[in-house]
């Protein structure tokens, strides 16, 4: 449509049309202003289930005896024996002496390399550097059936699927077979890649490599064939706590190892490391030594305590990595004296009625060990749960108390315009103010809240029912809106006195809430209360058509695109109205020239 912008009236048409539309889009502006305030309300909805969520969370360590039931334990020499006690441990004193601590089997090489001058390189493969090692390599062989290898590009190098290849299995030629189909032999050599004629091709053993003596082109086949691949196996046999071997092979009770010739000595070191077998294993390059240990002491030999702790099976691990069975130093068990009775463990680190104890030296004279309850330990974990619930409830308080500035909307863009970043922010402060006040499902939450710390826990059979009874209580000051405040002297007493009953107090379960511990119903009170607010205003990951705020975010959204569909036509018909007035005037003033004409 062709606009005319007052060129016969003299008119201002474009500021008249723009004029009329602010008029217009009045209506729309508050829509967006309500869209605009679902939205922060939403997003303040969603971070109060973000605080209620993290208390419920924060809540669980409050189920848990260890919270409750804390106990610490002291040695008199931490450099000999150190000691940690669980929950379940009594107050007791243990006295430990004449301890020898335990030992792990170990096994260590003869020297491994041929000479000094070549030792071996563990980061290169075993095939490159048989001829390196002292006691050599008995290679063991596998057949390999090579598929046909598709060449993909113009080259003269192709690879085989395997390395450390068994030249006297290698067939006499390869066939390789154009694109066209044309096929053409080639003789197979091992011994170097130097004057390679045109129908020669070079396999290096040790990686697989072929490189033929005229270059192949793209899309050709080299035919597949068959040929032995050199390897080496061996096994080793260990033995956990009960005499059980620790295998894969359930048979022959051992573990089992095979590695191809292009593995190197890093390579098996790290496999075994890695392994069930419960081996540490290292190469020393300067001993030049292999070094087996158990990961685990004591004397963990098969169940008739006899033979080795680390059985040592293969020629590989006897022969070429020189490690004599008869060298085993055994592993051997700890032993002690506590409290007067003489025993044994397997390991450095062991468990006596809840109390765990880890030697750390050899040594004869006493040593004391006390155990004793931790009150001041479960007093700050209380006291810290119940200041995250008093800083919970302080920001739903103040969310439900806020005030609300009805006259302060959402800024429009224009607005915005008008206002410095400092006035828009703080409108923006008095718009967002208010939003959950007096709201239905923070107000319901805040009272069962309050009613679960209040009310009395049936079923207990200590001292304390409730929370008065242990030194916890609410705030006199009306402004506190229900904070609770402690009476550490009394708590510790409490804890001192009956910790059971003050765990149940707490943490006790059942089938009635009135029968459930104070935190078990906070936290199905806070879970409800979370679900009552995702079905309001969803959680971030949901879609508008699973929550209320956002299924009327959809509706208002789909009210803007009409409305603003409408504008549209309606400023086509302003400009419309006002083109015809201008064409009008134009008309009725080229008439009055005319006129004008007639009577000069």
């Amino acid at each position: 449509m062709v606009r005319i912008g007052g060129l016969a009236s003299g008119m201002d048409i474009d500021q008249i049309v723009s004029d009329l539309m602010k008029a217009e889009r009045m209506p729309l502006d508050k829509i967006k202003q309500k869209k605009q305030t679902t939205e922060w309300q939403r997003d303040q909805y969603r971070e109060m289930n973000r605080l209620l969520t993290e208390f419920r969370d924060s809540a669980f360590n409050m189920t848990l005896q260890s919270t409750y039931m804390v106990k610490s334990s002291s040695s008199a020499d931490e450099s000999k024996v150190t000691a940690t006690a669980t929950p379940s441990a009594g107050n007791a004193s243990y006295t430990l002496s004449n301890v020898t601590m335990a030992t792990a089997a170990k096994n260590i090489s003869g020297a491994v390399s041929s000479s000094n001058t070549t030792k071996i390189d563990p980061s290169k493969s075993l095939w490159s550097q048989q001829s390196a090692f002292a006691g050599g390599i008995t290679w063991q062989q596998k057949a390999v059936t090579q598929s046909p290898i598709a060449v993909a590009s113009d080259t003269a190098k192709v690879s085989l699927g395997k390395g450390a290849i068994d030249a006297s299995s290698l067939p006499g030629s390869i066939v390789v077979t154009d694109k066209d189909g044309n096929d053409a032999s080639y003789t197979i050599r091992t011994d170097n890649a130097t004057d390679l004629g045109a129908n020669e091709v070079f396999i290096d053993t040790a990686t697989g490599e072929m490189t033929f003596g005229t270059q192949l082109v793209k899309d050709s086949t080299v035919q597949g064939f068959d040929y032995e691949q050199n390897y080496v196996s061996f096994a080793i046999t260990t033995y956990d706590e009960n005499g059980k071997a620790i295998e894969d092979d359930q048979k022959n009770g051992k573990m089992n190892f095979e590695f191809d010739g292009t593995k190197s000595l890093n390579d098996v070191i790290s496999t075994i490391n890695n392994s069930k077998v419960g081996i540490s294993a290292f190469y020393d390059s300067g001993t030049d030594k292999i070094m087996f240990t158990r990961k685990d002491t004591g004397s963990l030999t098969d169940a008739s305590g006899t033979g080795p702790q680390m059985k040592l099976e293969g020629t590989f691990l006897t022969q070429t990595l020189k490690l004599d069975q008869t060298n085993e130093q055994s592993g051997t068990d700890a032993t002690f004296e506590i409290n007067g009775l003489q025993t044994t463990r397997k390991s450095n680190t062991f468990t006596v009625s809840g109390v765990s104890f880890t030697l750390q030296d050899n040594f004869t004279a006493p040593v004391r060990v006390n155990v004793s309850n931790n009150t001041d330990k479960a007093v700050e974990s209380i006291k810290d749960f119940v200041t995250k619930y008093n800083e919970l409830i302080a920001t739903l308080n103040g969310k439900t108390t806020e005030e609300r500035y009805r006259d302060y909307s959402p800024l429009t863009d224009a607005q915005r315009e008008s206002l410095t970043d400092k006035q828009a922010e703080q409108w923006e402060e008095k718009a967002k103010s208010g939003l959950l006040k007096n709201d239905s499902i923070l107000s319901s939450g805040l009272n069962q809240m309050r009613s679960n710390w209040y009310s009395a826990v049936s079923g207990i059979t200590g001292e304390f029912k409730q929370l008065t009874d242990i030194g916890i209580t609410t705030s006199t000051n009306y402004m506190d809106r229900g904070k609770l405040v402690i009476n550490e002297t009394k708590l510790k007493e409490a804890l001192e006195k009956d910790p059971q009953s003050v765990m149940d107090l707490f943490s006790k379960n059942g089938e009635t809430t009135s029968e459930k511990g104070i935190v078990r119903r906070l936290r199905e009170s806070v879970a409800d209360t979370v679900s009552k607010i995702e079905q309001r205003a969803g959680r971030s990951t949901w879609t508008n058509t699973q929550f209320v705020l956002g299924r009327n975010l959809r509706d208002m959204d789909d009210q803007i695109s009409r409305f603003e569909s409408r504008l549209v036509q309606v400023e086509d018909r302003y400009w419309r109205q006002f083109t015809a007035m201008e064409k009008a005037i134009q008309n009725s003033n080229a008439q009055s020239m005319q006129l004008s004409q007639y009577f000069a």
